[in-house]
């Protein structure tokens, strides 16, 4: 298995929360899971996780840590395209419009969209 393997929704939650906390025991992520399954099925995650190639573990006395293996800023650049094929035939100007029109974006985070657009059309891309 590779990190381009999809993954199921508890393996994002778990994968989340080790990003969050940059490392975790078993135990930690149990507590933060919302509606938590039990120790053995995280751990199983956990393993399920390190075949995909997106966590591993170090031992620290007897237990194991759980960090994340891909640079987060990689895994979210997969996780958008994935979002952007799905839901917006590819168009990453339906994506973005459909942000804009959702009336989540402050003020601030408008204006540095548009800058970022300004930028990018000035640099030919």
């Amino acid at each position: 298995m590779t990190t381009t393997d999809p993954l199921s929704r508890r393996e994002r939650q778990i994968l989340d929360i080790l990003y969050a906390r940059g490392a975790a025991t078993v135990a930690d992520v149990q507590a933060a899971l919302p509606d938590p399954p039990s120790y053995s099925a995280v751990r199983a995650l956990l393993r399920i996780l390190e075949e995909k190639g997106h966590a591993r573990h170090e031992a620290q006395g007897t237990r194991y840590l759980y960090l994340p293996m891909v640079p987060r800023e990689r895994a979210r650049n997969s996780a958008l395209s994935r979002i952007v094929k799905t839901f917006f035939e590819g168009s990453a100007a339906q994506a973005a419009a459909a942000l804009v029109d959702s009336g989540s974006l402050s003020d601030d985070e408008l204006a540095k969209l548009s800058t970022l657009i300004e930028r990018a059309r000035k640099e030919g891309r």
